[in-house]
This record gives C-alpha cells, structure tokens and sequence, in this order.
C-alpha cells in the first residue's frame, strides 16, 4: 500500500517537534538519508508561515497536509482528508495510534527498521493515551527522551539522527550534552507541579489549569495524573499574549483539550474537537487530544481585534458551557 511513496525523491522533512514527530521523521531519515529536517508547528504550517519551505520534494509528517508538499503522513483526526482538492501529492493518512507508526509500516520492507520495535510501542501508547497512570509516573526511559524533546530544536535534531542511526534510547540519554536538559526537566517538573497545585481548578469533573505566561508547557497527563478520578477530561491554557511563533515572540497563548486517558483509555466522554474548533477554524486534533489558538471573542462571538487576558477567561467560559451541555 503506498509503495509509490518510496520512489518520490524527498529532500526535505517538515514533522512535528514531539517525539511522535522525531521518530516519524527518523525513520523517513533512514529511506531519504540526505533530506533536511524542519520543525514545525500546526499553527505555524496553517498560519503560513512554512509556504515558502514547501514543494512537491517535500514530506510533512504528523501534521497537517499543505497543498504543495510531495507526501503527508499523519493520524490525527480533523486531519482525516475528505477529498483531494488541490494537492497533487501522496496522503497518507490512517487511523493509527501513531504517525511513526504509519511510517514504518511505509518503510518496513524497504530499510531496516527493527531495532525500532520497543521504541514504536512506547511511542504508540503515549501518542494515543493508552499510557497507563502507573507507566507515566515511572522511570521509563522513553518518556524520559519524551520530555526532553521539545526544549530546544537542535537537541530534537541531535536525538533524531541518533534514532536514524540506530542508537538505543539508554545510549542517547546518557550523552554529555544532554545533562543540561536533564537537569532542566527536573526543574520544569517542580514548576509544573506548582502551577497545577495553585491554578487548577474542577469544574463539572473538567480540569483547567492556567500556565499562560510562565514560559512552561505541560501535556494532559500531568493534569488528569494530579485530579486523579476528579476530572474527565482537562483544558491547559498556555503560551504569551501576542505570541507570533517565533523565536523572540514566543508561543501565541493557546489551549490544549486531553481526555484523563487514565480513566477513559477507549475514548473520552466527550469529543474534545468541538471545543477545539469553537472559535479556531485552525483547531483540532484527536477526539481525546487537540488544541486552538485562545481568539478575541464577546459574547461568544469572534471579533476583528487584537486578542487581550479577559478574551482567556472568555474562552474559557464557553468551552465550559459546552462541556456542561454536552
């Protein structure tokens, strides 16, 4: 399936900066040796901000398709193609836990993937919440790898080419230059516990916690693991005020929608894209994972201005009329 895929000459890689992006894009690395890797973002690819790194030698991989790309791999559900209008390339989309998943399965017969099994495994549970609350909280050196990934693009870089080149994940983490992100996880790991501690408030058995403007990100799991059987489902609002994506910038301030996969390992109660999308045609994800850019907004409708802190708690209030409706 997809073997016309292998004989596309891809000099470029654009995937996406977590570790379901680094080891799609490993694995591509390993058909395309010589393609240049880019790290991008949904709201930057959407926003256009990638338009002129893109042409038909061009993968993009768990992200969304661009018109002009040469190949798309990716899983995520409001991704799913309803028709092929406009774009010329290969779509290779799949229900799959992961989009490295989907990546190997395109390669596996063509180059040597099998030291990547346990790797692949680790990557599908955390990618789909079928992570367990016991596995999460452990020493696991996979989500070790995880959480460094993302920090900084060029240690992303440096971890992808060690997955290209078949370095164990034990042997990646014990690399010099990556103790600095070592340390700075740990004490990303207490700040991030404080900011749940203090902000985290429940409302209808929906989390929300508020990490805008404290330069520190965190995903689903450290929430629902925190409100333990409290929660449903949580929303984590993160990011600056007048952020643009780069680099002096920061991150436009957003929200991220996780099911408390801990509890709800089949599938959430509700589906999380409909809050995703409520204001950010640009929004979306996974029923039980996704994210939007925060919008200037009054009484629940869109307005043309710039976005300022009361449109948060605006936000906020309608995703929670539309959990308590659901």
């Amino acid at each position: 399936m997809h073997s016309s895929a292998l004989s596309l000459d891809i000099r470029r890689i654009i995937t996406d900066s977590d570790l379901d992006g680094v080891v799609t894009a490993a694995i591509l690395k390993r058909h395309w040796p010589h393609a240049e890797v880019i790290f991008g973002h949904p709201g930057e690819l959407r926003a256009g901000v990638l338009d002129g790194l893109i042409d038909n030698f061009t993968a993009i991989c768990d992200l969304p398709r661009h018109s002009k790309c040469g190949l798309n791999i990716d899983h995520h559900q409001s991704n799913k193609p309803r028709d092929n209008l406009n774009f010329d390339g290969i779509v290779i989309w799949e229900n799959s836990p992961s989009a490295a998943r989907i990546a190997y399965d395109l390669l596996h017969e063509a180059v040597d993937l099998e030291d990547l099994t346990e790797l692949l495994l680790w990557v599908d549970k955390i990618d789909s919440g079928q992570i367990t609350k016991d596995e999460y909280l452990s020493e696991e050196p996979v989500l070790l790898l995880g959480k460094i990934i993302g920090i900084d693009l060029d240690i992303n870089l440096h971890i992808l080419t060690a997955v290209k080149n078949g370095e164990s994940v034990e042997s990646i983490l014990s690399k010099e230059e990556l103790v600095p992100y070592l340390i700075e996880i740990q004490d990303n790991k207490i700040r991030i516990k404080d900011i749940i501690e203090k902000t985290m408030e429940i409302v209808n058995r929906l989390a929300i916690v508020r990490f805008e403007g404290s330069g520190v990100r965190s995903n689903g799991y450290h929430v629902t693991a925190k409100a333990g059987g409290d929660c449903d489902a949580c929303i984590i609002i993160h990011g600056d005020i007048g952020g643009t994506f780069t680099e002096e910038g920061g991150y436009p301030v957003s929200a991220s929608f996780y099911t408390n996969s801990f509890l709800h390992n089949e599938g959430g109660i509700y589906d999380l894209t409909q809050m995703a999308k409520r204001f950010d045609p640009d929004g979306g994800g996974h029923s039980n994972a996704c994210g939007c850019r925060i919008k200037p907004i009054k009484n629940g409708i869109i307005e043309n201005r710039d976005l300022n802190v009361s449109d948060i708690e605006k936000n906020i209030y309608e995703w929670i009329s539309m959990w308590n409706d659901k």
